[in-house]
Order: structure tokens, then sequence, then C-alpha cells
């Protein structure tokens, strides 16, 4: 099992004491996604390194709806001088998963099957922080589908995607 203690970077930096790792499968098992997710945003589990690569972090988790926020940086450009499209891609994307994870059941794992993503505006290292709400669609026994909008802060749409995730017993994904 890992220790959440072991973290990998500064939780000064992060909301509500943040920090990035591995959640251990063992307690998202026992556990279920939404207490899971509250636990990454209360900072009683790691969240995923990469969102402090990307400047990004949880702000609000509900059953069936997950907020990240964001901030892109220079750091994140691409030749052209735009927020590359990755950025948007992997925050739409998180965003999207988290959404799914809200709805798992103790014992259940589930992965993202496929995602579209639809990007309307160019997204610049000068907007501040960019707000990525991912909603449930649907969630089956086996399939669930999700939708998120990536907005600045005056609501304007820069990105809009959805998702569909596999749900499984959790002891598939156990290493």
């Amino acid at each position: 099992m890992t220790d959440t203690t072991d973290r990998l970077d500064d939780t000064t930096s992060r909301p509500n004491g943040q920090f990035a790792g591995v959640v251990p499968l063992d307690v998202v098992a026992r556990e279920g996604g939404l207490s899971v997710m509250k636990g990454i945003l209360e900072g009683r589990l790691p969240g995923a390194s990469m969102g402090r690569t990307l400047n990004f972090w949880l702000t609000t988790v509900e059953e069936g709806r997950i907020v990240f926020t964001g901030a892109p940086t220079v750091e994140h450009l691409n030749p052209l001088g735009t927020v590359h499209g990755g950025w948007a891609s992997t925050i739409m994307d998180s965003s999207l998963a988290c959404a799914v994870m809200t709805m798992i059941k103790p014992g259940e794992g589930y992965t993202t099957v496929e995602f579209k993503l639809n990007l309307t505006r160019p997204i610049l290292p000068d907007m501040g922080e960019l707000s990525c709400e991912g909603r449930i669609l649907h969630r089956g026994r086996t399939i669930a589908t999700s939708e998120a909008y990536l907005r600045d802060s005056s609501g304007r749409l820069l990105a809009h995607g959805t998702e569909t995730c596999a749900i499984f017993p959790i002891d598939k994904l156990m290493r």
C-alpha cells in the first residue's frame, strides 16, 4: 500500500493542502469514488501529479459533478504563442473522468474509453484562472458518459467535450 503521507509536492501551493501522488487502490475499493474525490479535495488523499505540472487543482466535488480550476502559463505555450491544446485536453479529461469517479461504488474501478474535445477559443497564458466543470450524463452498469465545459473568469466558453468510461470490478486494476 502506498503511504499517502509520502507527498510529492509542497502543500502550501495548493488549496486545502492538496498534494500529488497515487491513491492506493485498496482505498478506492473500500471507500468508493465520491469519498476518494472528497479526500483529494480536503488534502486527505493525493491528487494527480500532472495537475502540478499543468497548474490546475480540484475545487469542487459533488456526486456527479466536479470542478477543476487552473491557470495556464507561458510554460504551456505552443510555438504560435497560445496555450497548447494538450493543456485543455488534460484539464477536460480530468473533469470528465472525475465526474464519473464520483459515481463509482466501493469495489468498482473505471477507465476512460474515449473522449472528444472541441476548442472554441484560443487559450492565452494571461487569461488568469480558468474553470472546468464536468458532469455525469449517464451511469449504467458497465458504461458511464460525462460532459465538461472549460470557461474563463467571465464565463466565456473555451472548450467543451464528452467522455465515455468503462466500469468494472476494481480487482482488474490491482497491481
